[in-house]
């Protein structure tokens, strides 16, 4: 796992160029702490930068920027091919000879045997490179299929800049730090800021499996190149949906487990000690399960719990450990060490991020680097096989809201709208019981608002979409900014779908699942080093999920079931069937609490005026009533004091 940035500047001067690569480079020393590299021609106007962190070929063979064999092509990478060695076998069948042993030597070649697109289509893994082809002077920006691995680019004052994180491109002095309105819009309504956008003007994060290719032959200072998708969420859907799965239940079950077994196979490949997050939860144990049936020796496994029972999972964790005989290293963390987290956390983030499981996950990042490089993640299993509990809770909605005409729902949103909050946090007490079915326990007053809101909503599309939003009308809190689509919005989602869960997966692929998750678990790892792997979400695994029905995956109440029965196999039902816990903190009680004075600081309305971003009004309002206990609006008031404390760690 790595860093890489890299810029076309035809005017900066030859003497000039390692220093800025430099610059760009240090700026990534915490994703690659081994070893850094540069690479320019000055004639051609490009340059590639790398920070590396070893974890295939130790030895200086595997340094970046790495040239082919022939020469044409330089490439700086980020991430990891897992088949490499197959790769290597066919190509060394065919004449390729290879000084070292890394798979990077093996990905250049295959661009000179096959061809990028060729090549790419073939790569089983996570990544993100830049591709100098030096006979066409054509630069190629290319993301893996999910969107595991970042990378942003754009142009600014005539220079085309690239980079894993926009804290490299930022050390360039041609970029320019110019706010995004229209991303910080974005932003509050989702708590992460959704491809393509990206925080600053100009720049824009590629699109998962894209190639996004300039042709720099001539005197070219801007335009979007030319995009080409090598693989396809969208078509990998509807192909699944319309040609299901032809085996039986069993079948598919061992289908499955073949697949995820060859997965995590795959990603125990390291020259590197290796272990795996277990937070006793369906898709780690799985993982974890699947590690130690392959497994020649220990597996490692690491675990972070709570003082908090309600947030604590750690006691399930380690009995699973204690069943597949890992070695299990365990960390309860108090209050005030998760405390002391939160001001340091926006540091590490290239754009304002605002999931509050950022905390947990820098921590139990922080344990597992104190004794490996890398590490296994179960993230992925939730978007694939149906596991949010909120995917349940927009069932019952649609279901009971489809029987209640369009004009009768309007007069009763504004019924229930005017029901008092605190009246009926007092007269409904009794339902938080029933609300935490679906994960949504608290008091009954603010679930009534929020139904008063979605029984007026005109489809299924901005049902679910409200369900997801934080700040609903995010463009009137932001000065000058409105709302753009994300790849998501934009893309042609599968007909004849059978069950509207199959929707809610697509649209949580294409934007949740990169855009939050996979961006939680690169950044935090990768702020100490550490590289996080996520078998669940192998582009074969994807697509064999897309071709089983709706009853493999939900079933009498039980979520992910062809995961559990799988799971089955290898750990008791007992250990694992339990009502599913978030990786979450307290946020609600700490901005009431410890946190106060800091979110006071950061969300004080002389503040806010000064900096002229956002309006005071309606946060100040939020505040006042989150404080008093009248309101619970911590999700709103954390993507504020995430913004804020992110604007302030980075001077914008």
């Amino acid at each position: 796992m790595c860093g890489l940035a890299g810029a076309f500047d035809p005017d900066t001067e030859a003497t000039a160029w390692p220093s800025r690569l430099g610059g760009m480079a240090t700026a990534l020393r915490h994703r690659g702490p081994d070893d850094e590299g540069i690479w320019h021609d000055a004639q051609a106007g490009i340059g590639l930068a790398f920070r590396r962190l070893a974890i295939l070929d130790l030895s200086a063979e595997g340094h970046q920027p790495m040239l082919s064999a022939s020469g044409r092509y330089v490439m700086a990478y980020n991430g990891e091919v897992y088949n490499f060695r197959e790769l290597r076998a066919e190509l060394e069948a065919t004449g390729s000879r290879f000084r070292g042993h890394s798979d990077t030597e093996v990905m250049l070649a295959a661009f000179e045997t096959w061809g990028l697109t060729r090549s790419v289509s073939r790569f089983v893994g996570m990544f993100a490179f830049a591709l100098w082809d030096r006979t066409e002077r054509r630069l190629h920006l290319v993301r893996d299929r999910l969107g595991i691995k970042p990378l942003y680019w754009g142009w600014s004052r005539g220079a085309l800049l690239f980079a894993s994180e926009l804290t490299a491109l930022r050390r360039h002095p041609s970029f320019e730090a110019r706010l995004d309105r229209d991303a910080v819009a974005s932003f509050l309504r989702f708590n992460y800021i959704p491809a393509p956008h990206a925080i600053f003007e100009g720049f824009r994060k590629l699109e998962p499996g894209c190639i996004r290719s300039f042709d720099l032959a001539g005197d070219v200072r801007s335009g979007e190149g030319r995009l080409t998708a090598y693989w396809s969420l969208a078509e990998v859907a509807r192909e699944g949906l319309a040609h299901p799965f032809a085996g039986d239940e069993r079948e598919a079950v061992d289908e499955l487990e073949r697949r995820l077994t060859d997965s995590v196979a795959l990603r125990m490949i390291a020259d590197v000690p290796l272990g795996a997050f277990l937070s006793g939860g369906i898709d780690s144990s799985l993982v974890v399960a699947l590690m130690r049936a392959r497994a020649t020796g220990p597996v490692r496994t690491f675990t972070i719990g709570f003082e908090e029972q309600a947030f604590d999972e750690s006691t399930w964790a380690r009995r699973i450990a204690q069943h597949l005989g890992t070695e299990h290293t365990e960390q309860i963390v108090t209050a005030a060490q998760a405390l002391a987290a939160v001001p340091r956390i926006a540091s590490l983030f290239d754009e304002p991020f605002a999931d509050s499981s950022q905390i947990p996950t820098l921590l139990v990042s922080e344990l597992a680097r104190r004794h490996v490089t890398v590490a296994l993640s179960g993230d992925g299993g939730d978007e694939l096989f149906a596991g949010y509990t909120r995917y349940a809770l927009f069932t019952d909605l649609q279901r009971n809201l489809s029987r209640i005409p369009r004009g009768a729902r309007r007069v009763l949103g504004r019924a229930l709208g005017a029901v008092p909050v605190a009246a009926a946090n007092r007269m409904l007490a009794f339902a938080d019981p029933l609300l935490r079915r679906y994960g949504t326990g608290g008091p009954a007053g603010d679930k009534i608002r929020k139904l008063a809101e979605l029984v007026a909503l005109p489809d299924d599309r901005a049902l679910y979409r409200d369900l997801l939003s934080h700040w609903k009308n995010p463009a009137e809190l932001v000065a000058g900014g409105i709302e753009r689509p994300r790849l998501a919005d934009l893309a042609e989602r599968p007909q004849g779908h059978p069950d509207p869960i199959h929707l809610l997966m697509f649209d949580d692929t294409l934007a949740y699942l990169p855009d939050d998750i996979l961006v939680k678990v690169d950044r935090t790892s990768m702020s100490v080093g550490l590289e996080a792997r996520v078998p669940m979400i192998d582009h074969r695994v994807v697509e064999l999920a897309w071709s089983l029905p709706m009853s493999l995956k939900v079933r009498d109440g039980r979520t992910k079931w062809v995961l559990r029965q799988i799971l089955e196999r290898h750990v008791p039902r007992e250990l694992v069937e339990r009502p599913k816990m978030g990786f979450g903190v307290p946020i609600e009680l700490w901005l009431r609490g410890p946190l106060r004075a800091w979110a006071d600081d950061l969300l004080s309305e002389s503040r806010l005026r000064r900096e002229g971003l956002l309006e005071p009004g309606p946060i100040q309002q939020k505040w006042r009533e989150h404080v008093s206990g009248v309101r619970h609006w911590h999700y709103y008031l954390w993507d504020v004091l995430a913004l804020q404390a992110w604007r302030e760690a980075h001077g914008v």
